[in-house]
């Protein structure tokens, strides 16, 4: 799936490195594709290219530009975004 401006995303924020503020997901609006990259593909042949997203936080909002989408289905790295994962 490609993104595009308006699709809801997960933002996976660093934490902190004592562990006070822990890595987790926060919900992101994609405001822009950087198309003029050239797109990445990881292994299993997903886009994985920049965006810039507004990062929904309880405290506040942040943006964030040329954010690399995650290409791990098993634990996301911090700083990266990912499509939300469905809940059955």
């Amino acid at each position: 799936m490609k993104p595009t401006v308006g699709r809801i995303v997960h933002y996976t924020s660093y934490g902190t490195p004592g562990g006070e503020y822990p890595s987790v997901c926060r919900a992101a609006i994609v405001t822009a594709v950087d198309d003029y990259q050239t797109p990445a593909v990881n292994d299993g042949g997903q886009h994985i290219g920049h965006v810039s997203l507004c990062v929904l936080n309880p405290e506040g909002m942040f943006f964030n530009r040329s954010v690399l989408q995650s290409d791990s289905d098993g634990g996301h790295r911090g700083g990266t975004w990912h499509w939300p994962e469905r809940e059955g």
